[in-house]
């Protein structure tokens, strides 16, 4: 593999500021620490054995060829690439921030990225680790995993879910902790010490609130039409609906709900039934069937829909960043959210047509986005911020058609 670099895309962090940082965070850890049961020398939240800490982002992509099934990590801070255990024929990839979930016939491979970031709010840590393969989990393809910092949610494609200790996988173990009642319809998804699912049969599911033993803690009033897709964001967790968007929040112990209806009727062949976003952004998008893309702002309730070309994928960083549009043209395009027009677009950057089954993404971080080019052999870095410029092009060994972001 070789990176062609046409601009830096790290900038150093002062090293006052990151001590700063480190210093507030241990005496708020010391101090959360007093009277517990706990040794003086406790590790800060978040850190792992054999991990190290950074001063930013500990970035990496991981990559995989279904047919071969050849596995790559691209360590996005050194350039270098790393093998990993062959998973064939996988149908999807998905993470977590640290790891990486390929589902493939009967089982899903559970590969450690060794990167990850938490967040305090006011400050965030940054680690990196060795990358390793963990393991398999006993569910294969549709499977859909959700994790937070404590547990794993694996809920299989008849709708049970069976829970998996977070910090297990951390140290490289698959620990079984439990199971959820019943079945839901679509992912469990871990939120606030909780799990959220849509459960029962029928086009309304009803959301029900568990703990992380799998005990049901609560049923709030609120029921998700056809539930597709779903994120996680800083307001809380959206679960796509019919009608447009169910919003749920916690807030003081209690569980509430929130429609966030479309402004009209919208066929089923384009409303929003994936969400893309930069991880934790209150911006989610979607595709709005085949050339148009939908932008939820969720902290305005509000629904956008921007004409595009026929898409391929899309995503932004939200805050005021372009919409990043992949079309067939094979061009990366931004468009101005607010008045649906474009701004910008790149080079051609896919060779030969996208992959059918599996069509490149675009992930997003906090200062660029990732476009695999599976054909092409090759990951494009863009500079979001500056007019899509193409910082760095990383040529690899194998076809990377699946593409998730890890470190984040």
């Amino acid at each position: 593999m070789t990176a062609r670099i046409n601009a830096a895309k790290w900038a150093p962090v002062p090293l006052a500021l990151t001590a700063l940082l480190a210093a507030g965070c241990t005496a708020q850890e010391d101090n959360n620490r007093k009277g517990a049961a706990s040794s003086p020398s406790a590790t800060p939240h978040g850190y792992v054995e054999g991990a190290k800490e950074g001063a930013e982002q500990q970035s990496r992509l991981v990559l995989n060829d279904p047919d071969s099934g050849s596995t790559r990590v691209l360590d996005l801070i050194t350039g270098k690439v790393a093998k990993t255990d062959k998973v064939a024929g996988a149908a999807d990839l998905a993470t977590d921030g640290r790891f990486g979930y390929l589902h493939a016939s009967g089982v899903t491979h559970v590969l450690d990225g060794g990167s990850w970031t938490v967040d305090h709010g006011d400050h965030v840590h940054y680690y990196r680790a060795a990358i390793r393969d963990v393991g398999e989990l006993p569910v294969g393809e549709g499977a859909l995993v959700r994790s937070d910092a404590a547990v794993t949610a694996v809920t299989d494609k008849g709708g049970r879910t069976v829970l998996y200790g977070r910090g297990d996988l951390d140290t490289g173990d698959i620990a079984r902790t439990g199971t959820l009642p019943g079945t839901a319809t679509g992912p469990v998804v871990p939120y606030e010490e909780h799990l959220l699912a849509l459960t029962g049969k029928g086009d309304a599911a009803k959301l029900t609130v568990f703990d992380r033993k799998g005990k049901r803690v609560a049923a709030p009033d609120a029921e998700c039409e056809g539930p597709k897709g779903d994120a996680v964001t800083r307001r809380g967790v959206v679960f796509g609906c019919a009608d447009g968007a169910l919003l749920v929040r916690e807030e003081g112990g209690k569980f509430t709900a929130e429609s966030i209806p479309y402004e009209k009727d919208v066929p089923d062949g384009e409303r929003a039934v994936e969400f893309r976003q930069r991880p934790g952004s209150d911006t989610l998008t979607a595709r709005a069937g085949d050339d148009a893309v939908w932008v939820l702002d969720v902290g305005e309730r509000a629904w956008t829909r921007v004409e595009t070309g026929p898409v391929v994928a899309a995503n932004t960083a939200g805050e005021g960043a372009p919409l990043l549009v992949l079309e067939t043209d094979g061009r990366l395009h931004g468009y101005d959210i607010g008045t649906g027009k474009e701004t910008t677009r790149t080079k051609k950057l896919l060779t030969g047509k996208p992959h059918t089954r599996n069509a490149p993404v675009i992930e997003v971080d906090r200062s660029r986005a990732y476009v695999n080019d599976p054909y092409g052999k090759r990951v494009f870095e863009v500079d979001y911020n500056d007019d899509l410029r193409i910082a760095r092009t990383f040529d690899l060994d194998v076809e990377p058609v699946l593409m998730a972001e890890t470190g984040r």
